[in-house]
């Protein structure tokens, strides 16, 4: 019996010293206001240290003994998929832009007056997300894509300033925090003064130096770094957390002991929020970390849910970034790139120069227009910035300096990659490939599209089965999938021959299909499905197509120059009549097209909205451009007709507002018949 009484006592001890030594790091990592001197606390470490060795039974693997000090090597980083994405946000570089945003805030919400934003440090660091269960950290990931990061917790847990236990008994069950991992100044410059004193490779600044401490895959590595942590935000949360602002969540995790930036204020509109930039941009030197701009969130998050997301970035947010750096260097040559799109980008070959913390030897000169608005020239002094301390960009050349054998640039008059003429449309910046079907550079997304499900329809054929085969060598073109083979396809990585088979009966089946498929799955510049279906309409066959001059383009409705301009470059391009003709031969075919019918409706645009009992939306729509009908995606005072399915959208109430006429399925069908009796 008092046996157990004293192992009751030793576990009552380890577990009040295990309370203490968490309460007394927090106050120092966390709010950098220590409590009790550096022996104190190493002697309460001691004596749990000695506690855990004479009693190795009561050793948890969350004790503070064990927590910091880094675990197994790991072969490979394991994906976390983020349960909530972990969105980037939109940059401004000048105040401008700001307004900009203000205003934009404004008109989406319908409000006047000034609008509360939290204003925080932009830190110069490396996005994670820490998962919290029942307060105990359990899993922390890099942001990665957004989508999907790399699990990082074996590192995480070596960072002092992570709290591995919340404190408090109100922490939800499930909570996902979400901040930036950096490393001080401080610590960074010990962290290469001893890589000096080693003779290994030096870190360039304190943001690649956090982001590869945190990236070892031997976590006794990144405890061996000075990292530390501030978070912004919370992600998934389950059970209850009940806040009304972004800056009562940022108290609340600062109540459960996590570390929240000192600088963070609420401020009222856009004069606060600039006011905030200028004054943080003061206090920037003096840091004992480095920020390369400021954050503004809209600070209700009432508001903040009523603005919504666009596909990458949050409308509430926005990041203001301090100006760039800049440098001279020459400009010694310009390379001509090719993108997945068939754009032509002129690239800066730079002597390399050291800006903002990292050698920039490159920089996009984005199109000819910038080229010849700066006034470069190969040979020139140029002065080079990082925009946003991040993209390089050369920002004017000095003429004063400007050398005798200084060479102007030219757009070159074929595609660097395949030959092809290139296409400079009058009125537009960017130049181009023509040449999609062929083109290396352009392969794989000619593919993608091709087959996609509005083109093609081949299903089975996605992304990461037409990268495999590009890079296999199996494809160059679009015409090739149709020579592809079944032991061939059963052989690449995860497919075997039933689904080999099934990919190839796809094929198969989509042969029979549309003239208008068949033209937008060409993916030629700026013919999408609506003008597929007037070119199918108005030309009937290839052969007519291909002959077609501008002038012939251009009489055809909705087309107007550019978009000839586009057609007649692909057709004209040898390559791709070589590759249409291969896919004919193939066995791609389609039913005799059938000119529009002139009628009653004729040059009426109709909206659809809502769900329709006896047709889809596709049908109903083929039955309205069969008879010379126009059909839009949104209402306006030139919208003749709106058919009101059930459950109709936010159309309907668009169309009531502007007075347009609106009609039911039934007599959508009764003007449909009357056209035919």
């Amino acid at each position: 019996m008092g046996k157990q009484i004293s192992q009751k006592n030793v576990q009552d001890e380890i577990e009040k010293l295990r309370h203490d030594i968490r309460r007394y790091k927090h106050s120092y990592f966390t709010l950098d206001s220590p409590i009790i001197s550096d022996p104190e606390y190493d002697q309460l470490f001691r004596r749990l240290q000695n506690l855990e060795i004479q009693h190795p039974e009561l050793i948890t693997p969350d004790s503070p003994t064990q927590e910091r000090s880094g675990a197994k090597p790991l072969k490979a980083f394991s994906e976390v998929k983020h349960a909530l994405p972990m969105l980037s946000l939109d940059n401004a570089f000048n105040e401008d832009e700001v307004v900009d945003f203000d205003c934009r805030v404004h008109e989406r919400l319908g409000v006047e007056g000034d609008i509360d934003y939290i204003c925080e440090p932009k830190f110069d660091g490396l996005a994670i997300s820490l998962l919290y269960e029942k307060g105990v950290f359990q899993q922390g990931a890099t942001r990665g894509d957004g989508v999907t990061g790399e699990d990082v917790t074996q590192n995480l847990r070596t960072i002092h300033s992570i709290p591995l236990h919340l404190r408090g008994a109100d922490v939800p069950a499930v909570l996902e925090v979400r901040g930036e991992v950096y490393m001080p100044k401080a610590g960074f410059e010990e962290l290469n003064k001893e890589a000096g004193r080693k003779g290994t490779k030096l870190f360039v600044n304190p943001r690649n130096a956090a982001a590869g401490s945190l990236r070892q895959l031997d976590s006794h590595i990144t405890a061996s770094r000075p990292l530390a942590f501030f978070c912004y935000g919370v992600g998934l949360v389950n059970g209850k957390f009940s806040k009304d602002t972004q800056s009562s969540i940022l108290e609340q995790l600062k109540k459960w002991g996590l570390p929240v930036n000192p600088l963070i204020e609420v401020v009222k509109g856009i004069n606060g929020c600039l006011n905030f930039f200028h004054n943080t941009a003061k206090k920037r030197p003096h840091l004992s970390y480095d920020i390369d701009g400021v954050v503004y969130k809209v600070n209700r998050l009432a508001l903040q849910e009523r603005l919504g997301f666009v596909t990458r970035a949050p409308r509430w947010a926005l990041a203001h970034k301090f100006p760039a750096q800049e440098e001279f260097t020459t400009l010694e040559a310009v390379d001509f790139q090719v993108g997945r799109t068939g754009a032509i980008t002129p690239v800066a070959r730079l002597k390399p120069v050291f800006v903002g913390g990292v050698t920039v030897s490159n920089a996009t000169l984005h199109n000819m227009d910038e080229i010849k608005e700066k006034d470069l020239r190969i040979g020139d002094i140029v002065v080079v910035r990082r925009a946003g301390d991040v993209i390089p960009e050369v920002v004017k050349a000095i003429e004063e300096r400007r050398p005798a054998h200084a060479k102007k640039i030219a757009l070159p008059t074929q595609c660097p990659v395949c030959h092809s003429a290139i296409e400079q449309i009058e009125g537009e910046a960017v130049a181009r490939c023509p040449a999609g079907l062929y083109c290396p550079a352009q392969r794989k997304e000619a593919i993608k599209h091709f087959a996609s499900r509005r083109a093609m329809d081949i299903e089975g054929l996605g992304d990461k089965l037409v990268e495999q085969l590009v890079d296999e060598k199996l494809v160059k073109n679009i015409a090739d999938l149709y020579s592809l083979k079944l032991d061939v396809l059963a052989d690449l990585e995860r497919m075997g021959e039933k689904s080999a088979q099934n990919l190839l009966d796809q094929f198969e089946k989509g042969k029979t299909t549309t003239f208008a498929r068949f033209l937008y799955a060409l993916g030629i510049r700026e013919v999408g499905e609506a003008t597929a279906k007037i070119l199918a309409r108005h030309f009937g066959n290839l052969q007519t197509l291909y002959t077609a001059t501008e002038d012939d383009l251009q009489e055809t409705p909705d087309i107007g120059p550019v978009v000839a301009k586009h057609i007649t470059h692909f057709f004209k391009e040898t390559h791709n009549r070589e590759i249409i003709e291969k896919l004919v031969q193939s066995g791609i075919h389609w039913e005799e097209v059938k000119r529009p019918q002139k009628s009653a409706l004729s040059g009426k645009t109709f909206v659809l909205t809502g769900t329709l009992e006896q047709m889809t939306r596709d049908q109903a729509k083929d039955r309205l451009e069969n008879v010379g009908a126009k059909v839009s995606d949104s209402v306006s005072k030139k919208t003749d007709y709106v058919v009101a399915g059930s459950e109709p959208g936010s159309k309907l109430a668009k169309a009531e507002k502007l007075g347009v006429k609106i009609l039911t399925e039934t007599d959508f069908l009764k003007l449909l018949q009357g056209l035919s009796s």
